[in-house]
């Protein structure tokens, strides 16, 4: 029993310094929410991320969610800046909200991210044994996020044996003229349907005939005629 009280006088002393350090930070907006929240709802042993006062004026925090709002604002556990920066980029760290994580983007101590926010003021609480904590730039959103397992990656492709592809068959080359011969070279026949010109029918020559006929009867009466004359 005695050595509860005691624990819990320690807590208490420790959650005192805090919020003294707090204030003298400037972020009295959440040393306000902390002193709305039951008593046994802050344990030893946590993490603060405060936005400052300026981001909590445009939060809307009604008085039955200040204690969920605490919880995903907090660590159970006592991280100074130093600690948080052994968290590689892709970690997980659980919240004082059951299910509700937060994902680390480590890119140095000025560029430390935990889901949308980053820690723009670290290690304002120090002087307790119990409690830290470090300014954020704004509100966690409230997305529950649950790590993961580990997934193999799919091989890449260094190291993924490619699919061996046929090359097409080409098609083939048309066989080479043979030579021409001195045949090859004479001249070409006509066509056998070209007709050549008719002679005149046996119809025409008839006609001329009896023609020549006539006047050559008419040529000899007029010389008959004539040596008559004589």
């Amino acid at each position: 029993m005695a050595a509860l009280i005691s624990s819990a006088t320690a807590t208490n002393q420790d959650m005192v310094v805090a919020i003294d350090e707090m204030q003298k930070a400037n972020y009295f907006t959440f040393v306000m929410l902390i002193n709305m929240a039951p008593s046994h709802l802050i344990e030893s042993n946590t993490t603060f991320l405060m936005p400052n006062d300026r981001i909590l004026s445009q939060t809307d925090v009604a008085p039955t969610s200040v204690a969920d709002f605490l919880l995903r604002h907090s660590i159970p556990s006592p991280l100074l800046i130093d600690h948080l920066q052994h968290f590689p980029t892709g970690s997980m760290i659980p919240t004082s909200k059951s299910g509700f994580f937060l994902q680390v983007t480590n890119q140095g101590r000025r560029q430390f991210f935990l889901n949308n926010v980053r820690i723009i003021s670290p290690n304002i609480c120090t002087q307790g044994s119990s409690i830290r904590c470090h300014g954020v730039d704004g509100v966690l959103q409230p997305t529950t996020m649950t790590p993961q397992p580990n997934v193999p990656l799919p091989p890449s492709s260094t190291t993924c044996p490619k699919p061996t592809i046929a090359p097409e068959a080409s098609a083939p080359l048309p066989a080479p003229s043979p030579p021409l011969s001195a045949d090859d070279l004479s001249p070409v026949p006509p066509p056998s349907d070209v007709s050549l010109p008719k002679s005149s029918s046996p119809d025409t020559r008839s006609k001329w005939g009896v023609v020549n006929l006539v006047v050559m009867v008419v040529f000899m009466l007029s010389m008959g005629k004539s040596w008559l004359l004589m």
